[in-house]
């Protein structure tokens, strides 16, 4: 057994990787509050194609984060919610929200100086 912590097959890169992709920590905060069908999850995220948010949705229930439930009803009735396991991820990105928040200001700034920076300067001037 090895003691490096980010190989490939390690657990905490597993985490990272889990949260790295954008919608993946959207749509577990977007169900914190109990389940949700696709259109209401579309409506309170934002800025999500119908696409890319079933293919989140897949990802994250084939993760075992969130949980399918389909209904026999007409018409058919599908609601995603989040597992045991999912619930425990609302903290660690709570406390990434909350660290964006206190620090976004600062990340911003920076970009804007490295874009400034990274600019070709006008010759002659």
């Amino acid at each position: 057994m090895t003691t490096d912590h980010f190989l490939a097959d390690c657990r905490a890169r597993l985490a990272f990787d889990l949260l790295s992709n954008t919608w993946n920590a959207v749509l577990l905060w977007a169900l914190r509050e109990g389940p949700r069908r696709p259109g209401e999850l579309r409506e309170r995220i934002g800025g999500i194609s119908p696409k890319v948010l079933t293919e989140t949705l897949r990802r994250l229930e084939f993760n075992g984060l969130v949980v399918r439930q389909s209904y026999d009803e007409s018409p058919p009735r599908v609601e995603y919610g989040l597992t045991a396991l999912g619930e425990t991820l609302l903290t660690p990105i709570d406390a990434f929200g909350m660290w964006a928040f206190e620090h976004g200001d600062e990340v911003m700034a920076a970009r804007d100086t490295n874009a400034d920076a990274s600019r070709p300067q006008a010759r002659g001037a």
